[in-house]
């Protein structure tokens, strides 16, 4: 993987996680930012910036045998549009500038995607399949950012249609595009062979991912047949997770027991992190735990977390452990280890005072200042791996 490509993918994570740190320091003190704008700044950065730029790579590097110049051409004019809005989205919101940024990005991805269709190669007709899966999702997902303009115009932010649109992008965003992607890389790596079991696997998951979009269009419109909907969709989906775990059994053992143990700690960490969201998930099946998820903002940013930090980043850090471009250090296994800390630690304070919240038992004592703490461990992860690559000699 080219060093300076994966430094920039970093990089972009660690300006998201600092503006993820500086949107918990304004509940302690306040700062001269509009605070909904520097949120749709550090969203858009840690979703386009790091998870999306880092698949590009990772795809590109994986899947692409024929490293034309076109494929690095977009990758810069990709990050040129993720630097716009960075520095775009804190002082305007969505406006003007960031919005040409993010319809530049938008159309970086569909360009990507006719690329990688056109001159994809694997021998594994799996990962073909998870790869190909993965980029019509994400071309799905920019349906939502086109109905935006229309929605807000006819019928307004607060609109039920808006609202749908946003969390359309969204699911399929995390869990087609991004999810689907990196099981993709995973596969290719684990080397499976096509089965049976496979296409069940495959199927099921496809199924699960679009049944299961049926919950949040269920806040915003709620009807019946939206839960019947999404319990099968979650049903499908634990059956899927059943036939994940019979098919890499064996060559996800194998795969660790040439990796290292910071590696290897951190594939087990990103699989525990991808049942529990499954079994998250699953207890949306009780409409009580649904309507508490959907009325609690902080369980709703817990759950997002857990699969973008703990899911993806997860995954995306071992894929990177495993390249050249490491050398193993104190530095760095003691940074992946704070990075994992700080996520444990934010994740259960804000699952803890939303459930508190829930329970009307009011404020977690001392919970921004906890939660600030506890969240400058994620920078702190983070920028370890940057200098380590950095320092790192390829040879």
């Amino acid at each position: 993987m080219p060093k300076k490509l994966v430094l920039t993918c970093l990089l972009n994570f660690f300006i998201a996680a600092l503006m993820g740190l500086a949107l918990r320091y304004t509940y302690i003190f306040p700062i001269p930012f509009n605070f909904r704008f520097l949120t749709h700044a550090h969203s858009h950065v840690a979703m386009l910036g790091w998870v999306y730029l880092m698949l590009y790579v990772l795809i590109v590097h994986y899947f692409i045998p024929e490293k034309k110049p076109v494929y690095n051409k977009l990758f810069w004019i990709t990050e040129l549009s993720v630097v716009g809005m960075m520095l775009s989205f804190p002082f305007q919101g969505y406006a003007a500038l960031s919005i040409s940024f993010s319809t530049l990005h938008i159309f970086c991805s569909y360009y990507f995607v006719r690329l990688i269709w056109k001159n994809h190669k694997t021998d594994s007709v799996v990962s073909g399949y998870l790869l190909k899966a993965s980029l019509i999702f994400m071309a799905i997902s920019t349906a939502g950012v086109w109905c935006l303009g229309p929605a807000v115009s006819v019928l307004g932010q607060a609109s039920a249609f808006f609202q749908i649109a946003i969390q359309f992008f969204l699911h399929f965003q995390f869990n087609g595009w991004f999810l689907i992607a990196v099981l993709a890389v995973l596969f290719h790596k684990l080397q499976i062979k096509d089965s049976k079991d496979f296409r069940r696997f495959f199927n099921l998951l496809i199924i699960s991912t679009i049944l299961t979009f049926a919950l949040p269009v269920n806040w915003f419109a709620p009807h019946i047949s939206l839960l019947w909907i999404n319990a099968l969709g979650v049903l499908l989906q634990i059956v899927s997770l059943y036939l994940f775990l019979k098919l890499i059994k064996k060559p996800f053992n194998e795969l660790l027991n040439t990796s290292s143990k910071l590696t290897k700690f951190l594939y087990h960490f990103s699989m525990l992190c991808f049942i529990l969201k499954i079994g998250l998930q699953t207890m949306s099946l009780i409409p009580e735990i649904s309507n508490m998820a959907f009325h609690h903002r902080n369980l709703v940013i817990g759950f997002i977390h857990l699969t973008m930090l703990g899911v993806i980043s997860g995954f995306l850090f071992a894929y990177i452990l495993q390249s050249k471009l490491v050398s193993p250090s104190r530095i760095l296994t003691s940074g992946m280890y704070v990075f994992i800390l700080g996520f444990i630690l934010t994740e259960v304070i804000i699952i803890v005072q939303g459930c508190l919240f829930y329970f009307g038992i009011g404020m977690l004592p001392n919970y921004y200042v906890l939660l600030f703490l506890s969240s400058i461990l994620l920078p702190l992860g983070v920028f370890s791996l940057i200098f380590n690559i950095y320092k790192t000699k390829l040879v």
